[in-house]
């Protein structure tokens, strides 16, 4: 039987298990990347092994986040990072120079190579043909040390695309339409391959557009095949040397499949508050839904093609009255080539508002919303309150119809772009100056690493207790994200290296109470709904309730990456067998599971339910998603504890 294009790559890096759906597999790892906002926590556990320098091909530390400096917070963190990088043999990427996906794919992504990165739209390095997963700060820690990164091996989905775009379509919308066809849940143990003549359509950005929103699916990854298109990007770089071709194979099998006629698709949008809450363009302006604000920019639409299209249908007009209009280019290559051209003065004289190459308002770091506003933002994620305004409406939406509802002031259809208008050149502009390389070894060891006073150390983890009694702090419903979790924004990302005043804002979202019942129970249970943890990976989402005592978190189903970042931090996930059983768990009562190290290594464990007037209720049964080395870290107290346990 031929492979897929994930699986020839992942064949070709397999250092542990067998590649059975379900089974867990250990692959080495070519390339790692980290972001500022998760990079701290992850270069302090790599330090906590320690390892003098990197074992990957090329690691990168980006800063794109936290890139508002209101205080000393961010810019020791950066401090921090840049040092830290110099001395372990990490290439870091200053200020500035863009956002991680998109420079990564522009100048070091290669066809064929591994990389897992400390943010889940890692995946973008797909639309070049990369294996690029999502994963948690450990895990990035481990792999730089040379370790293997284990996952379950995925099954195959395949989205056939035949056709070509028009009518005012982009990629934008075909991620869309792959999102509203699956929900956020239907990619969860896939990845997904694009495949078919609609594929040879669709340039680099294109495709890394529709592989950066695929986390939104809960896949593992997405990738395109490296063909011509991606070649011709390469070289556009100055990197052909780097392009390999990859294909499946035409006798591949796949365990799903699905199909898009590109010429039939029309302009969409992710209505609040879900990436799959997709309706049609022409339908909301027939509602006449008013637009306060429009956002083009962030790591799923900010390359210079999606910037051109903008400037070309900006160009010698003014945005309507009533709407504010941000503009932030992906890296400072995109931003540098359109002050070259003279696109960006388009974009200024049409009204636009030009931010730094950098996350910004995707984080809600900055550019908020007014009150109640609609919000059209090209970004991946509309969760509640990610803006920064928690009662704003935000939806996603391409590059073309951001633009369009900026003219009017109202959702608007875009007309079929004229590509001759906004061509990008044969060559990109090259000017690496924004990176850093590391000190080579003997310089190295002698060099300092800089802390500054918000650098908290890592929370202490504890071996798995055999017997857990706890109250149940919090009881959610489906869906539950990460920055439901764990918020971001300008007022809470800058102590993302700071546990204990992070702990603050946990659940700040969905209850405000929390941190503190939390904290005063010393001990405590989640329960969780479907889908649990979805969202971003970052892994403060289960450091921060490590450290107000979480033992537990009892599902009806996890995310993938919270999942093994739960793991990875020491707390047990568990899943009703029963689903209906989440009724019985109500929030003050209590759970009481006994011989759980038994119970983790059967698979199933027993839990009694205690209501809150303290009688036992019931009987249920949990069982696990653990692969036998999850175990063991979870005996161990961790994924940092277990990997110094086995030196």
């Amino acid at each position: 039987m031929g492979k897929t294009i994930a699986q020839k790559i992942i064949a070709a890096h397999l250092i542990d298990g067998e590649m059975m759906p379900g089974n867990e597999i250990g692959l080495k790892i070519d390339q790692t990347l980290t972001q500022d906002a998760t990079g701290t926590m992850a270069y302090l556990e790599f330090e906590s092994m320690g390892i003098p320098r990197v074992r990957t091909e090329r690691s990168v530390a980006y800063i794109d986040h936290n890139t508002l400096q209101s205080g000393f917070e961010n810019a020791d963190d950066h401090r921090y990072i840049q040092s830290v990088a110099a001395k372990h043999g990490i290439w870091y990427s200053r200020p500035g120079n863009g956002i991680c996906h998109q420079v990564h794919y522009e100048r070091f992504g290669i066809p064929g190579k591994t990389l897992i990165g400390s943010d889940s739209h890692t995946p973008t390095g797909g639309g070049i043909g990369m294996l690029a997963i999502g994963a948690g700060g450990m895990d990035v820690a481990v792999a730089m040390g040379g370790g293997a990164y284990y996952i379950p091996m995925p099954k195959m989905l395949k989205v056939e695309l035949s056709g070509e775009l028009s009518g005012g379509a982009s990629a934008k919308d075909i991620i869309l339409e792959v999102l509203r066809q699956l929900t956020v849940k239907g990619g969860v143990g896939y990845i997904i391959e694009y495949a078919g003549p609609g594929v040879k359509t669709l340039e680099v950005p294109q495709r890394c557009t529709i592989t950066n929103m695929g986390a939104e699916l809960g896949a593992t990854t997405s990738v395109f095949p490296s063909d011509e298109k991606t070649r011709a990007f390469l070289t556009a770089q100055g990197r052909e040397c780097d392009w390999v071709e990859l294909s499946s194979d035409d006798d591949a099998e796949y365990d799903k499949v699905i199909e898009i006629d590109l010429g039939k698709l029309r302009p969409l949008a992710a209505c609040p508050h879900s990436p799959d809450n997709v309706k049609s363009v022409a339908e909301l302006a027939a509602e006449g839904v008013k637009v306060d604000q429009v956002c083009i920019g962030s790591c799923t639409n900010s390359s210079l093609s999606d910037m051109l299209k903008v400037a070309s249908m900006l160009k010698g007009k003014k945005i309507a009255d009533g709407v504010s209009l941000s503009i932030s280019p992906g890296s400072r290559q995109v931003y540098s080539m359109l002050a070259e051209c003279g696109a960006l003065t388009d974009l200024i004289e049409a009204g636009a508002r030009i931010l730094e190459c950098a996350c910004g308002p995707c984080i809600g770091m900055g550019f908020s919303p007014n009150s109640a506003g609609v919000s059209l933002r090209t970004f991946n994620r509309n969760f509640l309150g990610r803006s920064g305004t928690k009662d704003a409406s935000v939806y996603l939406v391409s590059p073309e119809t951001a633009a369009a509802s900026a003219l009017t002031g109202c959702f608007t259809e875009p007309e079929a772009a004229d590509a001759s208008v906004y061509s990008v050149p044969e060559n990109f502009r090259i000017n690496d100056s924004g990176v850093i390389a590391p000190l080579d070894e003997a310089d190295a060891a002698e060099a300092e690493v800089v802390k500054g006073p918000n650098i908290k150390a890592f929370p202490e983890t504890h071996p798995l207790a055999d017997s857990i009694e706890s109250e149940v702090i919090l009881k959610l419903e489906d869906n539950i994200t990460t920055d439901h979790i764990m918020p971001a924004g300008a007022k809470i990302l800058p102590y993302r290296s700071n546990i204990p005043h992070l702990s603050k804002f946990c659940f700040e979202v969905v209850d405000p109470s929390f941190a503190e019942r939390a904290k005063a129970a010393g001990t405590g249970i989640i329960v969780g709904g479907q889908n649990y943890g979805q969202g971003s990976s970052r892994e403060h989402a289960a450091l921060v309730p490590l450290y107000l005592g979480i033992k537990a978190v009892v599902a009806k189903s996890f995310a993938r990456i919270h999942a093994a970042n739960l793991v990875n931090a020491g707390i047990l996930p568990l899943i009703f067998v029963n689903e209906g059983d989440y009724e019985l768990v109500e929030q003050g009562g209590a759970l009481k599971l006994e011989d759980v190290h038994k119970g983790v290594e059967a698979g199933v464990l027993t839990a009694k339910v205690i209501g809150k007037d303290g009688a036992v209720k019931a009987e249920i049964q949990l069982r696990t998603e653990l692969a036998e080395r999850q175990k063991k870290m979870l005996l161990a107290g961790g994924l940092l504890k277990y990997t110094t346990s086995q030196k």
